[in-house]
């Protein structure tokens, strides 16, 4: 960033000499050591990032709950001192010359409960009950394609596919476009991993599909709505119908709900099955409990494995409105402020043997998905999917283990999310035809 001004550098207190370095390869593979020496010395620390953007980062899980939930931290990157958000260093590359920021992770109340609001009754319960058919459809489906060959990448062939496919199921995307959306997504989440400029060009061709999408479902809506509506024709009405949801808020939506659920669902997926394969004893009581019949620790389980190695290691963007004090560190007006949700959802100070891998933990209000207003609005969207999918792997392919040894695994570069690369695996070749019946 040498072609912005520079931020003014705190004098670094003793707390922080000796920190570990953060944001490299080394590091990514293993993030937790390092977080456990900040909570410990230097609770909310200021560090460079790797886009040259200095930011706080919150680790501890006392301090991380009341930043997630403190209305002086705003989510607008209008507020933030300098103008590296006018150049996409904190927030989506491309979201804003694509006119795609006024999206929920991008805005405050009242604009924040309206647009939420609007989109809440797709993520009930009731809702995403009725789609858990759907969910195991898909799948089952996935499997199918690889069963029989005895090898997988569970990334490639299962953990990303399903999650994209559901999130166009519910938005309304036809099926015949949805494999283009699985490219584009595609794209989005490899980051450093594919050709520069490449998520921002997917970003805006994602951008015109939604576009060319909410113009033709306006044109053929019915009047009234039928049972089941999908999201973007939900949208659209809510647009026609007083709500005041511009054609730019609608496209935004549509983009993050997309955006937004489907990578966490992914990393959900991968680091929940390496997990599993890395811990055979954890795998095998719930491989028992599945065959059992009961779901009890499936359900304690994935909320475990979104606590020990979740999906969002930090939470997204926050912008100090005015100066305030975080953890005994004095935050000026303008600052941006991280939430590292890996290392506060391991703090001994909240859970017991943090570093434990333990599925049938109870005690465990784990920080996985954010808290205040800005909890992940499809949360019981992606529990449904990683449920499915780690029973359903689970029971058809039972003695599924690692095709190489955990070192060779890389994990994907960048700031939000933690996830693998790649997840090889071999199991014993099983023919489709005689597959057993859903677990859940």
């Amino acid at each position: 960033m040498t072609d912005q001004p520079q931020p003014q550098h705190r004098p670094p207190s003793p707390s922080d000499r000796g920190a570990p370095e953060l944001f490299t390869w080394e590091f990514a593979s293993d993030p937790y050591p390092a977080y456990a020496w900040l909570r410990e010395h230097a609770p909310v620390h200021r560090t460079r990032l790797p886009s040259g953007v200095e930011a706080w980062l919150v680790t501890r899980y006392a301090d991380a709950k009341q930043t997630l939930a403190d209305p002086r931290l705003s989510k607008n990157p209008a507020h933030h001192d300098e103008p590296a958000h006018a150049k996409g260093k904190t927030g989506i590359p491309g979201e804003r010359k694509a006119e795609l920021m006024t999206h929920l992770l991008n805005i405050d109340p009242p604009d924040h409960t309206r647009l939420r609001r609007l989109v809440s009754k797709a993520f009930t319960p009731r809702r995403v009950a009725e789609f858990a058919p759907r969910v195991q459809e898909l799948t089952d489906g996935l499997i199918d394609r690889f069963a029989e060959s005895g090898s997988a990448d569970l990334i490639h062939d299962f953990a990303f596919p399903l999650p994209i496919y559901a999130i166009c199921d519910l938005l309304g995307v036809p099926r015949e476009d949805q494999d283009d959306f699985r490219d584009w997504a595609g794209m989005m989440i490899r980051h450093q991993g594919g050709p520069r400029g490449g998520v921002a060009r997917s970003v805006k061709k994602m951008r015109g599909y939604l576009a060319d999408l909410i113009h033709r479902k306006r044109e053929a809506l019915p009047a009234e709505p039928a049972l089941g509506e999908d999201l973007i024709s939900g949208l659209i009405r809510a647009s026609d119908h007083g709500e005041h949801l511009t054609e730019n808020e609608a496209a935004a939506m549509a983009f993050i709900l997309l955006f937004a659920g489907f990578e966490t669902t992914v990393n959900l997926i991968g680091n929940g099955t390496y997990a599993l394969l890395t811990h055979p004893e954890q795998r095998e009581r719930l491989q028992a409990s599945l065959a059992a019949g009961e779901h009890g620790l499936l359900e304690t389980g994935v909320e475990e494995l979104l606590r020990y190695d979740g999906p969002v290691e930090l939470a997204t963007w926050r912008f100090a409105t005015e100066a305030l004090t975080l953890g005994g560190q004095r935050i000026a007006a303008g600052d941006p402020v991280l939430v590292v949700l890996a290392a506060a959802d391991r703090d001994p100070e909240r859970f017991a043997d943090p570093d434990t891998l333990d599925l049938a933990r109870r005690d465990n209000q784990h920080l996985g998905y954010g808290h205040g207003i800005h909890y992940c609005l499809g949360a019981p969207l992606a529990r449904l999917e990683g449920q499915t999918a780690l029973a359903t792997l689970l029971t058809r392919l039972p003695d599924l283990e690692l095709a190489v040894d955990p070192a060779e695994l890389r994990w994907r570069g960048g700031l939000i999310m933690r996830g693998l690369r790649t997840l090889p695996v071999r199991f014993t070749a099983a023919p489709t035809g005689s597959r057993p019946a859903p677990p859940v």
